[in-house]
């Protein structure tokens, strides 16, 4: 594969994925489970941005203007980049060839990026600490990642059909 193909495979895969976990958020909140709200996504990065990682509650921190857009950017960019560094991993004739263990192994190896990087950084504490049901709450983030390593073998398998 030319590094071009390998790259727009990786954005597909990774848009795929991430458009799969958005399917399950939205099955999650009409069974009445609390999801992620994007715009503390987009308020956290846009403060980043700015300078400031860390925050003791991201929701009381000021808004920033676009913040929803700016949440769900940075959702699919980083489900983009976690597309890439699965195929950086396993190669890329995984992405020619995709297998469900590599995908699902990764899927819940990435569960390590909310549970010690953003949810801290948001003042939400490392897994979940300082909110009001931790376990749950590592639980859910769990499977949302399970859901999204499924997302990338789908979103593989469906572009490899396409493209092969």
């Amino acid at each position: 594969m030319s590094t071009q193909s390998i790259l727009l495979s990786i954005v597909a895969i990774g848009c795929g994925a991430t458009l799969i976990m958005d399917a399950w958020l939205v099955v999650l909140r009409r069974l009445g489970v609390q999801t992620l709200n994007f715009a503390m996504i987009g308020r956290w990065a846009g403060h980043l941005a700015q300078g400031r990682f860390a925050h003791a509650s991201i929701a009381k921190a000021a808004p920033v203007q676009g913040e929803l857009a700016l949440g769900w950017a940075v959702h699919y960019l980083i489900g983009i980049g976690f597309a890439g560094l699965l195929a950086a991993l396993a190669g890329s004739r995984w992405i020619e060839a995709p297998t469900l263990v590599p995908a699902i192994l990764f899927g819940v190896a990435s569960v390590a990026a909310p549970l010690l990087v953003m949810q801290p950084a948001m003042g939400l504490g490392f897994f979940a600490s300082r909110t009001p049901r931790p376990l749950p709450n590592c639980l859910r983030s769990l499977v949302n990642h399970t859901v999204f390593g499924a997302g990338l073998f789908l979103a593989a398998s469906a572009l490899s059909r396409i493209t092969h």
